[in-house]
């Protein structure tokens, strides 16, 4: 009734006010200009960087990233200098929302709905982007060269082989914008880490690539269509329908609750004669599951999987998984035992991948887990090449390795005692260069530093107070064991690849003026700062629509509220709108008819499909 009221109104006021008409269609009109001038603008600009760009090309510098992942992804949207030709080279052409891969592997999200082409993100950038399906196998750092392989499907039995070619990095104070220099960013991440037990790459399921989820999803179907068939025993069911999950992480424990929730939801509906035969365990080598949580999440975990009927083993370490069994040995015990399953999921940690492995042995670094980079994320030991995400680890420098030389430098007077004045002048940068000393300072403030029985008497002040070298290596001695590694994840490959595109897009003017800390060792001021994760919080789904949410500032939540904060979190973070909305469809699309049981799940099934079409000609000459 209201909607007529107005539209009556309105045609009341057109009869009235002809006027009225004519200033709709000219405010049309004119704003229909505006925006074909502010095209015409945006391509004038463009042409402008087009210009700019061709202007330049006789001295651009050469940029390979090697993989489309996290890191890869982040810096490819976040570099815009189009002093750069940059060569994407990776066989995955799109790149994959890996929080999400335990939600396709049940069915409450679609696999398509969690990959963005690769082409789709360059596309949009103004600078010399070009992507080559292909991975690489081998980095050749003596010739500045890499060697891939094409992997795109073709008639031909011989993949195209090629090499591509990268000028040398300098990375020391004399670089001057015409020289010519290129860069190799390693961003290929990792593989999982079976730490060489017998039978798992056989016989065990994985949860890293979007074929893991598709593999999974369809055996978890699998199984309980061949549970529900007849001639069975009990004993036989009961083996098929038993799941076990290999780690309590966060990947492990996610996947575990997605098929409790999975079968509770949708079994019981769909396969109600076996729905009493599914049992899900989860196998913990550690005293606890997410033992990087905070504990009271831990503990609420752990009650609340007991709750569910999913079985937690803790201390539990996996010695062999056969085709049919799985052998454990409890911690501290030399008893083996063994249960039959129906399926495994390997969640265990990560590992180089072969190439890594190989890059690693030739620059002296082979018995490291993963390359080892400085504070700003290049390699140790090659200059221009850079690792970001799973494959890589910042090697921070100790501070009593250079507690010599960052004596020297704060001894402004060169008298051989540091004062507390002489100590705070150049705090920011020690604290800076050196994030151990920050978080060390925390805990212990710096005027504490200079607090030394023997020299305070009275009332005499700490400004007054002059350390010699061995007092000030005593006072300093734990500082270092602040140091943690970075968590292999993607908010710390997602930070990374966003700080490199940034020091990439400041290189010529930060070579002019640095911004970065004093260098202890030597004159002057690094080029940049040095790379530091910031911590946003982290998130361990517990099935039930309950989420356990650990932010910064100690603060913990545990329930549904959590879960809806995840829902808008991990929306808000997809890479375009496209899979944005595909994401929160499914959710939608779950919540109102469950999740989708069909065995054929996109992605593989059409390439499945042509390779055998191609194969039936060539058994049929062959017979």
């Amino acid at each position: 009734m209201r909607s007529f009221n107005f539209f009556g109104r309105l045609c009341t006021a057109f009869h009235d006010y002809p006027s009225l008409s004519k200033i709709i269609v000219v405010s049309t009109l004119s704003s229909g200009s505006l925006i074909a001038y502010s095209e015409a603008n945006t391509n004038n600009r463009n042409r402008g960087r087009v210009a700019h760009a061709d202007a330049v090309a006789s001295k651009k510098k050469k940029v390979v990233v090697l993989g489309t992942g996290w890191a890869a992804m982040t810096f490819l949207k976040n570099l815009n200098n189009c002093i750069y030709e940059v060569e994407v080279v990776s066989p995955r052409n799109f790149f994959l929302f890996t929080p999400l891969l335990p939600s396709v592997t049940c069915g409450k999200v679609e696999a398509r709905s969690i990959v963005e082409p690769i082409r789709n993100i360059i596309r949009k950038k103004n600078i010399d982007v070009r992507y080559r399906e292909a991975e690489c196998t081998k980095i050749d750092p003596a010739n500045n060269k890499i060697y891939c392989r094409a992997t795109a499907n073709t008639n031909s039995k011989r993949r195209e082989e090629f090499a591509i070619d990268y000028d040398y990095l300098i990375i020391y104070n004399n670089l001057h914008a015409s020289d010519p220099i290129g860069t190799t960013i390693i961003a290929v991440g990792a593989q999982v880490n079976t730490f060489n037990t017998p039978g798992v790459e056989g016989n065990c399921h994985f949860l890293k690539e979007i074929d893991d989820a598709q593999k999974i999803r369809r055996n978890v179907i699998d199984a309980f269509e061949k549970a529900s068939l007849p001639n069975l025993t009990e004993e036989e069911r009961k083996k098929i329908l038993h799941f076990v999950v290999v780690g309590g992480g966060p990947t492990g424990v996610e996947f575990a609750a997605e098929l409790h929730d999975f079968v509770n939801e949708d079994v019981v509906k769909l396969y109600p004669m076996v729905q009493n035969f599914v049992k899900i365990t989860v196998l913990e080598a550690t005293d606890h599951i997410l033992n990087m949580f905070d504990k009271r999440i831990t503990k609420f975990a752990e009650h609340k999987f007991g709750r569910d009927n999913i079985e937690v083993k803790l201390g539990s370490m996996v010695t062999k998984v056969t085709e049919n069994e799985i052998c454990t040995k409890a911690k501290g015990s030399d008893k083996t035992t063994s249960m039959p399953y129906g399926m495994v999921l390997w969640s265990t940690g990560i590992g180089p991948r072969p190439i890594v492995k190989d890059f690693m042995k030739q620059i002296g670094q082979g018995n490291r887990r993963a390359l080892a980079t400085d504070e700003w994320l290049r390699v140790e030991g090659v200059g221009n090449v850079y690792a970001l995400g799973d494959c890589a680890t910042i090697n921070q420098r100790k501070v009593m390795e250079d507690i010599t030389e960052i004596f020297k430098k704060a001894d402004a007077d060169n008298s051989g005692t540091l004062t507390l004045k002489e100590f705070q002048d150049i705090s920011n940068d020690i604290c800076e260069r050196y994030p151990q000393m920050q978080l060390y300072l925390k805990s212990k403030p710096v005027r504490n530093i200079f607090d030394r029985p023997s020299q305070v008497k009275g009332k005499a002040s700490k400004e007054s107070i002059e350390l010699r070298i061995e007092e000030f290596k005593s006072a300093l001695s734990e500082v270092d064991s602040q140091l943690k590694n970075l968590p292999a994840t993607a908010q710390v490959a997602n930070q990374q690849g966003a700080y490199l595109a940034k020091c990439f897009n400041r290189m010529e003017e930060c070579e002019i003026n640095p911004e970065g800390p004093t260098r202890i060792r030597g004159t002057g001021r690094h080029r940049f700062r040095p790379f530091r994760y910031r911590h946003l919080g982290q998130f361990a789904p517990l099935g039930g629509e309950q989420t356990a949410a650990q932010l910064p500032g100690d603060w913990v939540s545990i329930g549904h509220s959590s879960q809806w904060l995840w829902y808008s979190i991990y929306a808000s973070k997809q890479v375009s709108w496209r899979t944005r909305a595909l994401v929160v469809s499914n959710w939608i699309r779950r919540f109102i008819f469950g999740r989708d049981t069909s065995g054929d799940t996109g992605l593989r099934a059409d390439q499945d499909r042509v390779a055998k079409s191609r194969e039936t000609p060539t058994k049929t000459l062959n017979n």
